[in-house]
């Protein structure tokens, strides 16, 4: 029985003749040999056609293949340490060939070096190259194993409204439209308030989907379009949290790790770093975290360094921060309690000091900078409604949301995790908008 493989499945099958479906990425001519590098969409396996074993026209149209073609090739499996590919140290040696379509000559994406603009204007051939395809299949893994986790400890998957009539962190950075006869609406930021209502049904959920931005900042860490899990706990306080955070990101690396060693080795990933990640992670308060910066601002010659690091305490972090920040630990950290004026209207305030709230970030380790956010939430239904007020949001929009607060209310605590930010830190990548099939900015929604 002839055996249609995938080819990251291939080592299995040495000595055997078996079938492969794919493209034909790079072809090197060596006269009477021809090396077919193919790829399957499971990794890129070489396939060697000699002369001798086919017919003379068949032998010509593959002289000629260009990059791209589609073909299904029939042959055995040989195991060879020198054969390139990922996964590589296999070959197979081909008997039969049959082109499906013939690429034409001017495919855009070619073996060569192409500049940024070009690869993005190209983006739906930019992800055929061995680098994007790695990228990707590393953020199928993670959205893979981020479900498992979940669902395996008893958290239900709750879908919630992209559509919404009021903003959840602000109302600066909103994409609006109309809607019907109801006025204005807005794209979601986040499904957490409505995860805050599902708690009440469920006691843990989670919703995962896209999340929309609309501040214009081009740094590397931003899309104005990304992709986010949600989980959401009653009765669980801040350090609950915590806890849950790293069981949840440690899952993750251990999953990409077992099943994605290929694709890491072939980015040139250095995963000694990334299986130091275990639980618990270091905590250290934003407190200590502003001290810790300044000594970092006081170490530094460069006047630039100290310029960017430049910091008081009330003040947001920014990336550069971040990356200081993270840089310092061969672990995630969180950095926890930060300012009540710099996060979002519904966070619980610290005892005793109101000027804080319970809060956390976690900054992947690395200097990649925070991956997840989120805290406790306020449960008080006068603390709630002096907030919304305070920030001057329309209190009609959140009336149901000041509901939960009068039937039920509990302490609960949640947060969202950036599948982009978390797959470029894995990765080991510099702009996070490799990391998503189809990257939206603020200058590009083309392809």
């Amino acid at each position: 029985m002839l055996h249609v493989i995938r080819s990251d499945k291939i080592a299995e099958y040495a000595g055997q003749e078996v079938t492969l479906k794919g493209w034909v990425y790079n072809r090197t001519d060596k006269g009477k040999l021809q090396f077919l590098l193919v790829r399957d969409g499971y990794g890129f396996i070489q396939c060697v056609a000699l002369k001798d074993n086919f017919d003379p026209g068949l032998f010509e149209k593959i002289l000629h293949l260009n990059q791209e073609s589609s073909v299904i090739v029939t042959g055995n499996v040989k195991a060879d340490k020198r054969a390139p590919g990922i996964p590589g140290g296999h070959e197979l040696s081909i008997r039969q060939l049959e082109i499906v379509q013939a690429a034409e000559e001017d495919y855009p994406m070619r073996l060569k070096e192409h500049g940024t603009d070009f690869a993005l204007e190209n983006r739906h051939f930019w992800i055929r190259m061995p680098s994007q395809w790695a990228i990707l299949r590393v953020r199928a893994t993670v959205i893979q194993a981020m479900r498992e986790w979940l669902d395996s400890n008893g958290f239900v998957n709750m879908d919630t409204p992209i559509i919404t009539p009021a903003a959840c962190e602000g109302t600066t950075t909103l994409f609006e439209t109309e809607y019907f006869d109801h006025g204005k609406v807005y794209l979601a930021q986040s499904g957490q308030l409505y995860n805050e209502a599902n708690i009440a049904t469920f006691g843990k959920v989670y919703c995962f989907g896209p999340t929309f931005r609309a501040e214009k900042s081009k740094t590397r860490r931003h899309l104005t379009e990304f992709w986010m899990v949600e989980p959401e706990i009653a009765f669980c306080d801040l350090n609950g949290m915590m806890e849950v955070e790293e069981q949840f990101v440690s899952h993750i690396v251990r999953q990409v790790l077992e099943e994605r060693q290929a694709e890491l080795k072939s980015l040139g990933r250095d995963i000694s770093k990334l299986e130091k990640i275990k639980p618990p992670f270091p905590r250290i308060s934003y407190d200590e975290a502003i001290q810790l910066l300044k000594k970092m601002q006081d170490g530094t010659e460069n006047r630039e360094e100290k310029e960017l690091l430049n910091i008081e305490w009330g003040m947001d972090f920014g990336s550069p921060h971040e990356t200081k920040l993270a840089g310092h630990f061969d672990q995630p950290v969180f950095v926890y309690g930060y300012p009540t004026k710099v996060k979002a209207f519904y966070m619980e305030p610290w005892p005793g000091r109101p000027e804080m709230s319970k809060s956390a970030d976690l900054l992947a380790s690395e200097g990649y900078g925070e991956i997840i956010g989120g805290g406790e939430r306020i449960s008080d239904y006068n603390l709630l409604l002096q907030r919304i007020r305070e920030h001057k949001l329309p209190e009609e929009a959140f009336r149901w949301y000041l509901d939960l607060r009068r039937f039920g209310s509990m302490p609960h605590s949640g947060f969202g995790m950036g599948i982009e930010r978390t797959v470029s830190w894995l990765c080991g990548i510099s702009h996070i908008r490799e990391t998503i099939p189809f990257p939206r900015t603020i200058n590009r929604v083309y392809p």
